[in-house]
């Protein structure tokens, strides 16, 4: 399905990191590893970074540039959890298993801060996160999840926040209440990924764009990883971490995942003191919404604002607008404001927006199903993954429990599927 692009979308975010693109070669011919990573977004690039640092000699291959995907144009927000909601996983792993997948996404937090720090990586880093509840009725959503980190995940991070007290931290009419987690924080996506390719590569991985691969071959001593350009890598242990992208690398993943547009817009300049009205202390912001939003300010004071979604492809044809409508309802008083910027992508989401994670034997391992909720997810996914490479499955095995059911009738099937019950998810939204 996929083709893509040799350069990076038109977004923001590419705007605005200019000075830190560099393209890299191609995979030039055959080439040996230990391991190899197919993918260069979050995910893939930690795998690397972790297997390098064990001392394995580690190739990562890309199809486009680093980033291109959704790891280098989504919201930047830095939050724990995981997309599902911890009490399925619960479910599926048992209460020990899914507490200490809580609080590894909370140490995943503190690495990348970590990472950020000790490389002097300058993404634009900010501090705080809040959730709103934009029903009445999901207020409960909001201390049901305080009640449950503290009584199910020996966690106090959370504070509630009250209707009277919202506008301290975000100044819409539209929110009821709010979650208030001063361990988040929100980045610039694709300037963070830029830095963290930089470390991959210091510490000994090397990374070819512009390689896409065709498919694998396992033998009775390795595996054979082909590019469609005619070159090979020939490696011990492979980590496929395409995700939305997959495609026909691998059929049996690509079967479990849909891949589903989410789209972007980012206003004109407001200035500081117009920012700051929006959202005082500078958090993050998304809603409990079954289709939710999600918006921040930038470090040149725009608004970033997230929203909307489509299960059978394409991009709105006046994408813009469409963002503007989105932020409106949020911040009317902002209608005369231009669009600056707006642009879509593709994330991929499983059938019950659970994680796809897991291993064949000791050779193929991979993650998916990151269903929008990746930044944190993907240093847990990538932390998991490779203890199993190194020897130690027992925690990447824990989400064998879980069952990703291929979506009935291939992609386009799925999307239709899809799209019919999300209409149901966006009518529960308004009544």
């Amino acid at each position: 399905m996929f083709r893509g692009s040799t350069d990076y979308i038109d977004s923001y975010y590419a705007a605005t990191s200019r000075d830190r693109q560099r393209r890299r070669p191609s995979l030039p011919g055959p080439i040996d590893a230990d391991v190899c990573v197919v993918g260069a977004g979050f995910f893939g690039l930690y795998c690397a970074l972790e297997m390098a640092r064990a001392g394995r000699k580690v190739v990562v291959l890309e199809a486009s540039r680093v980033g291109w995907g959704a790891s280098g144009r989504n919201g930047g927000q830095l939050v724990s959890g995981f997309a599902c909601g911890m009490q399925r996983l619960k479910a599926v792993m048992g209460h020990e298993r899914a507490k200490d997948m809580f609080h590894e996404s909370l140490r995943s937090v503190r690495k990348i801060r970590d990472l950020i720090r000790d490389n002097a990586i300058d993404c634009d880093l900010a501090e705080g996160h809040v959730e709103v509840a934009v029903l009445p009725r999901r207020v409960k959503l909001l201390t049901d999840g305080i009640e449950e980190a503290s009584r199910e995940w020996g966690y106090d991070g959370f504070r509630f926040i009250p209707k009277a007290e919202l506008p301290r931290y975000v100044d819409s009419p539209r929110f009821q209440a709010g979650l208030l987690d001063d361990s988040a924080a929100h980045i610039h996506p694709l300037k963070y990924i830029l830095g963290l390719a930089e470390v991959v590569e210091r510490a000994g991985a090397t990374i070819y764009e512009s390689t896409r691969v065709a498919g694998y071959e396992q033998g009775a001593d390795g595996i054979t990883v082909r590019t469609e350009d005619g070159a090979a890598v020939r490696c011990h242990q492979l980590v496929l971490a395409a995700n939305a992208y997959v495609d026909k690398v691998d059929r049996r993943l690509q079967s479990r995942v849909l891949p589903v547009g989410s789209f972007i817009g980012v206003t004109e300049v407001l200035g500081e003191a117009a920012c700051r009205r929006l959202m005082p202390h500078n958090h993050a912001v998304y809603d409990n919404q079954f289709i939710l939003e999600y918006f921040r300010t930038t470090r040149d004071h725009r608004l970033l604002f997230g929203g909307g979604c489509t299960y059978m492809g394409g991009t709105p044809a006046d994408l813009p607008t469409v963002m503007k409508g989105h932020i409106t309802r949020v911040f009317p008083h902002l209608q005369p404001v231009k669009v600056d910027y707006a642009w879509g992508g593709h994330i991929d989401i499983t059938l019950r927006r659970m994680p796809d994670w897991g291993r064949r034997g000791d050779r193929i391992f991979w993650a998916q199903g990151f269903c929008g909720h990746g930044i944190v997810p993907t240093r847990v996914a990538a932390t998991v993954v490779t203890e199993a490479m190194k020897g130690q499955p027992e925690r990447l095995d824990a989400f064998n429990g879980i069952v990703n059911p291929p979506f009935a009738g291939g992609e386009w099937l799925g999307g239709v599927q899809q799209a019919i019950g999300m209409s149901w998810y966006r009518l529960r939204d308004v009544v």
